[in-house]
């Protein structure tokens, strides 16, 4: 099927990688717990544009430069891990000027657009992602397929929707454990 190899095995392995905890999914739960379901959803979501901007890149093969250079991953990776610093800080700082103001309250006073906008930006500075790739789904496409971009979208749109599912049920039990906690 378009020069894929194994498709089932880089589905299990891209739901096992999806399912890994790593910045995405504490974002999601971090939003999800301090603002609720809307706000988890929408980062869940954020997160999964983030990931088409990834298929992309990879597909045109722009990521095979962030493969052979070292500069540019160390400067993705540290770049990634500042604005999940800053990002940090602002939910903290947020959490603690908002600590008995409701949770309704809060989420109006945050722009949905935003905590969209961050999922997007948490996910495409995230270098696990960037790694999965680069590294992991040229594996499954054979060297003889005839189309490799189209080869690299089929795998990697798997990958979204998957990830997908994954993040909206994390954001979701985690608004719903979140809400039973106020409780």
């Amino acid at each position: 099927m378009l020069g894929i190899e194994h498709y089932f095995v880089f589905l299990i392995t891209g739901i096992l990688l999806n399912m890994y905890p790593g910045p995405d999914s504490l974002y999601i739960i971090g939003r999800s717990v301090s603002q609720g379901k809307s706000a988890g959803i929408l980062a869940a979501l954020g997160i999964s544009t983030g990931a088409l901007f990834h298929t992309f890149v990879g597909a045109l093969g722009l990521s095979a430069l962030l493969l052979t250079s070292a500069n540019a991953f160390t400067f993705i990776k540290y770049a990634g891990a500042m604005y999940l610093m800053y990002q940090a800080i602002l939910m903290f700082k947020e959490s603690f000027n908002n600590s008995t103001t409701p949770i309704r309250y809060q989420q109006q006073g945050k722009s949905l657009f935003k905590i969209y906008r961050q999922g997007t930006i948490t996910n495409i500075l995230n270098p696990k992602v960037a790694l999965f790739f680069m590294a992991l789904i040229p594996q499954f496409i054979s060297p003889s397929s005839p189309n490799t971009f189209l080869a690299f979208l089929v795998l990697g749109f798997s990958f979204i929707v998957t990830g997908t599912i994954w993040c909206l049920l994390l954001a979701l039990c985690a608004a719903y454990f979140s809400k039973k906690l106020r409780r």
